[in-house]
C-alpha cells in the first residue's frame, strides 16, 4: 500500500467503519487476487510507445469485482469511486495522485474479459483456490435454476425485445428473460457448475452440464423427475433424490409427502447461492443484451458468491 497524501488523510474524530468498509475488508482478504490476475495478464494490453500506460491489471480486477458486488454499470462505478472513500481504498486509488479510471476504460476491460471468455476460467480458478483450502466438491449435487428477468419493453433503438431472451410461465405468472442453472455441492453449498439459457429452456435439458460425474447422490426439484436415464448416464453411481409429483387422479401419499419434505431440507441449500447472487449482489435483472455477456457475468458472480460463502472459513485461516 502506498503512503496516503494529505488529501486522503481522514480527520473525522468520531468516524466508525461502515458496513461497506467491513464487507470490502473481508473480501479483500479472501479473494485470490494473484490467481485472478494470472488468468487475465496474458491477454491484457502491455505498455507500448510514449502514450498513457494501461491501468494495472489487479486494479481493474478489483474495480470489476466492485461492479459485481454492488451491481454497478460502467458510469456508476466510476461515480461510486469518486464518491466513496471505502471503494477508492479497496481499489487503491489516491485522488491526490491520480484520477479514477473513466467509464470507457472500465467498459474496454469488461469487453476484454468477454472477448476471451475468461469468466469460465476465473470461476474455475476460484474453485481450485477453494479446493486448496479444504473446500472440495463432495459426492452430492443439488441442481436448480432461477429466472433472471430482462426488459420486455420494445421502446428502444431496435424497437424489439432481446431476441436471445424468451418468456416462460411459472405458476400463473409469465416471465421474460434468461435462466441461471447451477449445480451446488450438498455439503459446502458451493457452486461447482454454471450454465445460462433462455427462460423457456426446460431445466432437464441442462442437467448434464451441472453434474461432475462423481456423484453418489443427486437432488432436484420436480423438473428433474423424468431424468432418471440422464442421471444414470452422466453420474452412474448416483442415487436420485428428486421431488415426487402428484397427478390429477393420483395424489401423493403421506409417505411420499414425508419423503419430499426430507429431500427439501437438502435442496433448500441451493437457495442460499441464489440469495447471494440476486439479493446481496443485486443481480435480479440482466444487465446486458444477449446470453454471452450475461453468461460471463453469471460465471464471475458465481465464483465471487463462492468466496463470499466461504469467507469465514478463509478468514479463520489468516
Amino acid at each position: 500500500m502506498h503512503q496516503q497524501t494529505f488529501a486522503e488523510v481522514p480527520f473525522e474524530q468520531y468516524r466508525k467503519p461502515t458496513r461497506r468498509e467491513q464487507f470490502l475488508d473481508e473480501l479483500n482478504r479472501v479473494v485470490p487476487w494473484a490467481e485472478l490476475v494470472a488468468v487475465i495478464e496474458p491477454v491484457y494490453p502491455k505498455a507500448e510507445g510514449p502514450g498513457r500506460p494501461p491501468v494495472g491489471v489487479e486494479r481493474m480486477v478489483r474495480l470489476h469485482c466492485l461492479q459485481q458486488w454492488f451491481n454497478l454499470s460502467d458510469p456508476a462505478v466510476e461515480e461510486g469511486l469518486y464518491d466513496s472513500r471505502a471503494m477508492r481504498q479497496f481499489v487503491g486509488i489516491d485522488l491526490g495522485r491520480e484520477p479514477v479510471p473513466d467509464e470507457t476504460t472500465i467498459c474496454k476491460f469488461r469487453h476484454l474479459l468477454e472477448t476471451h471468455q475468461l469468466g469460465e476460467q476465473l470461476f474455475a480458478r476460484i474453485e481450485t483456490y477453494l479446493a486448496a483450502h479444504g473446500l472440495k466438491v463432495s459426492r452430492g449435487t443439488i441442481v436448480d435454476a432461477t429466472i433472471i428477468s430482462a426488459p420486455s419493453s420494445t421502446k428502444n433503438r431496435t424497437k424489439e425485445r432481446d431476441p436471445e431472451m424468451h418468456q416462460t410461465k411459472k405458476g400463473n405468472q409469465w416471465y421474460f428473460g434468461m435462466k441461471a442453472h447451477i449445480g451446488v455441492d450438498s455439503q459446502t453449498k458451493l457452486i461447482h457448475s454454471v450454465a445460462a439459457t433462455a427462460a423457456n429452456v426446460h431445466d432437464s435439458q441442462v442437467l448434464p452440464k451441472l453434474l461432475h460425474g462423481q456423484e453418489t447422490r443427486v437432488w432436484g426439484d420436480s423438473a428433474s423427475s423424468g431424468q432418471r436415464h440422464v442421471i444414470r448416464q452422466h453420474a452412474p453411481q448416483a442415487k436420485r433424490f428428486v421431488q415426487t409429483n402428484a397427478h390429477r387422479h393420483q395424489p401423493l401419499s403421506e409417505e411420499e409427502r414425508k419423503q419430499n419434505r426430507t429431500k427439501s431440507k437438502v435442496r433448500e441449500k441451493v437457495e442460499h447461492a441464489f440469495l447471494i447472487i440476486k439479493r446481496i449482489f443485486g443481480w435480479a435483472k440482466v444487465r446486458y443484451r444477449g446470453l454471452a455477456k450475461n453468461t460471463h457475468w453469471l460465471q464471475i458472480s458465481c465464483g465471487l458468491a463462492n468466496l463470499y460463502m466461504a469467507r469465514r472459513r478463509l478468514l479463520a485461516e489468516t
